[in-house]
């Protein structure tokens, strides 16, 4: 599965350990690069979780994982309190690069929006994709 070999086996939710093969249940799981110390991060964060909330609430199979930026565990920690989806753990230092590098991420905040189901990137600009398409119409956003 594409995302198992992208994000590990394993990711971390607030109920605790989920298994990366289980998100292929959704129709889109978004890859978001984040950081607390990033002003346009922390503005963004909000915007996105009340997003999410709004798409789950109205039965859209949708999940996020973070992948974090922060400079520490305890500023990741700190930051991911606050959101309601998945976190790749922190101490995977080198699979955050990897992924990283994958989606030619270069700034943050990003929000890659990917086909569980087969791997295919949606979308690379999932930010402008949640400023645009602010009722969800078109999720699952795809052509």
């Amino acid at each position: 599965m594409a995302l198992v070999s992208l994000l590990g086996s394993q990711v971390q939710g607030k109920e605790g350990t989920v298994d990366v093969a289980s998100l292929s249940d959704n129709d889109v799981v978004g890859i978001y690069f984040s950081a607390h110390w990033c002003p346009p991060c922390r503005q963004f964060t909000p915007v996105l979780a009340d997003y999410y909330k709004k798409l789950r609430a109205d039965g859209r199979k949708f999940e996020i994982v973070f992948v974090s930026s922060d400079k520490s565990e305890d500023e990741c920690a700190e930051y991911y309190a606050g959101m309601p989806w998945l976190i790749l753990p922190f101490s995977d230092r080198q699979r955050k690069e990897q992924i990283a590098q994958k989606y030619g991420v270069r700034s943050i905040p990003t929000l890659v929006l990917v086909d569980p189901k087969n791997g295919e990137t949606i979308s690379q600009d999932g930010r402008k994709i949640v400023n645009t398409d602010v009722s969800g119409e078109n999720f699952p956003w795809k052509s």
